[in-house]
């Protein structure tokens, strides 16, 4: 398994439009200083806002292109039949497959947030805030959007082991994570005096979808990393929970799907 997995980080490496993405990435990571002297009071806040929105849309395109093109590239080309033969159990096989994608966003997020770093404290220097930077926050933030990212590529495998084609994992995770982003907010809506007027079982059916799908806002720390907003430390360690409850499920539910699909 460690063989295959090192195959699988050599691929993702060798991959050209991952390269392409990654230089598109560092060049408007490096445009933030620049964008954000337009802001003529809050310079600071606003490079720290982009900086990581930069980050986070650019690893959510990471997450997709390579949790729904992964394993369905070896089926579109018939290497997973090549790949089976071996003495690797398709288990194995998908496990190693979501391992690889994590590895590489763990690196691309720790290179993507130097960059992000650089950019910040460049905006800092030229026009200093009354507020410091909250460094320790905007690792965190990163850190949260990463782990959301891999629970997001479990999702997509999860996906690919049911569909043949490539569309479908890629549009259905899309659904998925924007479902997930605005879950919570829709959550409260229902659950206030307001969303009473919805009636019984439309309330009853947004609960169900609140419980099945994953709540990604809870990773999302960024108003905390803009400004010194106090949090509580065990939302961390909750989410961090929830990450690898949902994460397991997720895979043991892709890995029992495609121990009995049929590759033709």
């Amino acid at each position: 398994m460690n063989t295959f997995l090192f195959l699988n980080i050599r691929w993702i490496i060798r991959d050209r439009i991952l390269q392409a993405l990654a230089a598109v990435s560092l060049f408007l990571i490096m445009l933030v200083p620049a964008i954000s002297f337009f802001s003529m009071r809050q310079t600071q806040e606003l490079a720290v806002t982009l900086s990581l929105s930069f980050v986070s849309f650019i690893l959510l395109i990471f997450a997709l292109s390579l949790g729904s093109t992964i394993v369905w590239r070896d089926i579109e080309r018939r290497y997973t039949f090549a790949v089976l033969s071996l003495p690797l159990d398709r288990a194995s096989y998908i496990v190693a497959k979501f391992c690889a994608v994590a590895l590489f966003l763990l690196v691309a997020a720790l290179f993507i947030g130097s960059c992000a770093f650089i950019a910040i404290f460049l905006s800092s220097i030229k026009y200093p805030s009354s507020v410091p930077v909250q460094w320790g926050m905007v690792v965190l933030t990163i850190f949260m959007d990463t782990l959301k990212y891999i629970l997001l590529t479990a999702i997509a495998i999860l996906v690919t082991t049911i569909s043949t084609s490539f569309f479908m994992p890629f549009f259905t995770t899309i659904s998925i994570y924007m479902a997930g982003s605005a879950s919570q907010e829709v959550f409260e809506f229902v659950t206030s005096e307001a969303g009473k007027k919805l009636g019984s079982f439309v309330r009853f059916a947004t609960k169900c979808v609140y419980y099945i799908i994953p709540n990604f806002s809870a990773f999302n720390f960024k108003l905390q990393a803009v400004y010194p907003i106090p949090f509580d430390p065990a939302q961390i360690s909750f989410v961090i929970i929830y990450f690898l409850v949902y994460t397991a499920l997720t895979l043991s539910a892709a890995v029992w799907i495609f121990s009995r699909r049929e590759l033709t």
